[in-house]
């Protein structure tokens, strides 16, 4: 995979920092109290038309739903990111969301390690080494 451009970086960076008013703030409007959604990052592609948005939502177990309905209003964040960054980028990128489960991939292991199951001293725990 190829290194990110200046420019990619640059529209992912601008991206998410409006993103993450964005949506916190529709979440809000939304009466959506105690509801945390963190843009993780952005990746724009080369021809910088799609950018893959990757978010953290807390609590967890809402985040499938939370997910489904940023989808369904992907037009009208766009419209509104459009309009925060018209001075900055001509043309908008199509908005892709996906859910970053990297914090709760950090938190398995984390609790893997803590609990009586302790893949270091006992690789058959791990899923992956488990013979079938």
């Amino acid at each position: 995979m190829e290194e990110e451009s200046q420019r990619q970086k640059k529209i992912g960076s601008v991206l998410q920092r409006d993103l993450v008013e964005v949506l916190q703030g529709a979440a809000t409007q939304g009466g959506l109290h105690g509801i945390l959604i963190s843009v993780s990052k952005v990746k724009v592609t080369v021809d910088l038309s799609v950018a893959k948005v990757y978010l953290s939502i807390f609590p967890n177990d809402k985040a499938k739903e939370l997910l489904e309905g940023i989808k369904s209003n992907t037009p009208l964040i766009r419209h509104e990111l459009s309009q925060r960054t018209k001075n900055q980028l001509r043309r908008m990128p199509n908005l892709e969301f996906f859910i970053d489960d990297s914090l709760e991939y950090i938190d398995q292991i984390e609790k893997s390690l803590k609990g009586k199951e302790d893949p270091i001293k006992d690789p058959s725990t791990l899923d992956k080494r488990k013979k079938s």
